[in-house]
């Protein structure tokens, strides 16, 4: 495990006004790395991806918390976890799957596609009537500043 260079913490309820929130939060943490704004968009795609997720499918009946961790390691590399202790995931490997939701007609499927895709790593753990923990992690390449 590499070492932590930095991180933070922050736990919200799962209203749908938070995403925003989680996905500013993200990209401020993020910034100490220099990210391009591609890097930064992706990151906060991700997140905002696995915060709606979390306030969709974890809680669709009442509110709930969400943990926001954010970690550097050595190498520039970002880690991002997205905790909640909703309903869980019963098969993770099928709610991978691309188009796969719980949430209804009106939801696409295209979540830890769209995480994966935008992220080095992907994990997602859950246990039904627990929670659900996704970690992702990305390297942020580090630039030459040219005058500098």
């Amino acid at each position: 495990m590499k070492r932590t260079e930095n991180y933070v913490k922050i736990e919200f309820l799962s209203r749908s006004s938070n995403e925003g929130f989680a996905r500013i939060a993200a990209a401020g943490f993020a910034a100490q790395l220099d990210p391009t704004l591609d890097e930064l968009g992706d990151i906060k795609t991700a997140v905002s991806e696995a915060v709606t997720n979390a306030i969709v499918h974890a809680y669709p009946d009442a509110l709930g918390r969400i943990l926001l961790k954010m970690r550097m390691t050595e190498g520039n590399v970002l880690e991002l976890t997205i905790r909640d202790w909703g309903r869980g995931i019963d098969n993770i490997d099928q709610a991978r799957q691309p188009l796969f939701t719980t949430g209804g007609t009106e939801r696409s499927g295209m979540g830890f596609t769209i995480m994966e895709s935008f992220m080095d790593r992907l994990s997602v753990k859950s246990s039904p009537g627990k929670g659900t923990t996704v970690v992702m992690r990305k390297r942020i390449a580090t630039r030459i500043n040219a005058g500098k």
